[in-house]
């Protein structure tokens, strides 16, 4: 495809799903310059109609037809799971840029047949881990890279939320481990892009995952129906140091019925300091981080981020600035031809290890990652 200039028009923009595309992405979208929101996309025909009276923006049910609007060059896929690879090949396959929530797909080989026909198409694809355009997260990373800690010896993420904790919740698709559900997708597929980013590649892992509220509601039947989706999970990682290569001992506990949980916390301890970043905030997964670190000796220290990495804007929804960052970095990507990252290949990247996690929990056994 033809390289876009700064001087065209917008870059129009369709949203797939209307949870946190409507709530987040929307408002994001509408303020990054560049792109313009200018369809949305759902099944349901009521719920459809309601978000494009509210939105003032045209709507689609037919899937292909969205796709055969020429003024709709891109599209971000923010649905459950399960629909979103064939979502993607359809839209690759028509010739739009694509910004996709994680996970991906269902596994790694679906991102990677994406991969390879966004290369093919020449098509940019971003996946919204947002985490890496946190200021606070881009700070730790900054001090990482500086190697002020030394040689990383150890690092410890647990993530500790409360959203499924409440057995009065129905059952949906989270509880279905076949449709994408479970506490890997939702946290763990961050937790290791995170940790890729921060620390190095995963070379081994070994898991072991716990469905602690085994039934829920199924409110189209009124009776009970079976969680088969983990809502706990244990996981010791192998990562590869990206300076070192040695292999970096890393353990990560994600919890999503962790009532009062404390959280989201990484601590990496290095030959010459620690870093700590975390946040007790479970409304708002953005907003309320900190971070200390201590370097030869030091004690720790509270770490402002640089100005250089603040948001120009600060919303009440911590979670649309970040989002609207990568949705700017996507857009640059479009009009450039550069690689955009993070993209699928980082999207792969964390796929792997939860197939693999998922593989060592049933069997019992360490999996090694390629």
């Amino acid at each position: 495809m033809a390289l876009r200039s700064h001087l065209q028009e917008p870059i129009g923009v369709a949203i797939a799903g209307l949870g946190f595309g409507e709530s987040v992405h929307l408002p994001a979208l509408r303020s990054v310059e560049g792109l313009e929101p200018v369809a949305l996309w759902h099944p349901r025909k009521e719920k459809l109609e309601i978000a494009c009276k509210n939105n003032e923006l045209t709507g689609y049910q037919d899937w292909e037809q969205l796709l055969n609007n020429p003024k709709i060059e891109a599209v971000i896929i923010a649905t459950p799971p399960e629909p979103r690879f064939e979502l993607a090949k359809t839209a690759l396959n028509a010739g739009k840029h694509l910004l996709m929530e994680k996970p991906v797909a269902l596994n790694a080989d679906q991102v990677k047949e994406l991969q390879k026909l966004a290369i093919q198409e020449h098509l940019s694809v971003a996946v919204d881990f947002e985490y890496r355009a946190v200021p606070i997260f881009m700070q730790a990373q900054r001090i990482l890279s500086q190697g002020l800690l030394g040689e990383p010896w150890l690092v410890k993420l647990d993530w500790l939320m409360s959203s499924r904790a409440n057995p009065s919740r129905p059952w949906n698709w989270y509880s279905n481990s076949e449709a994408g559900g479970g506490v890997i997708g939702a946290l763990g597929t961050h937790a290791f892009d995170m940790i890729h980013w921060l620390c190095g590649p995963s070379r081994k892992v070994n898991a072991m995952l716990s469905t602690s509220i085994k039934e829920r509601l199924d409110e189209d039947s009124g009776s009970q129906k079976e969680v088969n989706s983990e809502d706990v999970a244990l996981m010791h990682l192998e990562v590869q140091n990206q300076k070192t290569n040695h292999l970096l001992p890393t353990q990560i506990t994600l919890s999503a019925v962790s009532k009062e949980g404390r959280g989201c916390w990484i601590e990496i301890y290095g030959s010459e300091g620690s870093l700590i970043l975390g946040s007790n905030n479970q409304k708002d997964y953005v907003h309320g981080f900190g971070l200390s670190a201590s370097s030869s000796g030091q004690p720790l220290q509270n770490i402002r981020p640089d100005k250089d990495l603040a948001f120009s804007t600060t919303w009440n929804d911590g979670r649309i600035a970040p989002v609207a960052r990568i949705q700017d970095w996507w857009g640059e990507s479009i009009r450039s031809g550069k690689p955009m990252v993070p993209g699928l290949l980082e999207g792969w990247a964390s796929q792997q290890v939860s197939d693999k996690a998922k593989q060592s929990a049933a069997t019992g056994k360490s999996m090694q990652i390629n």
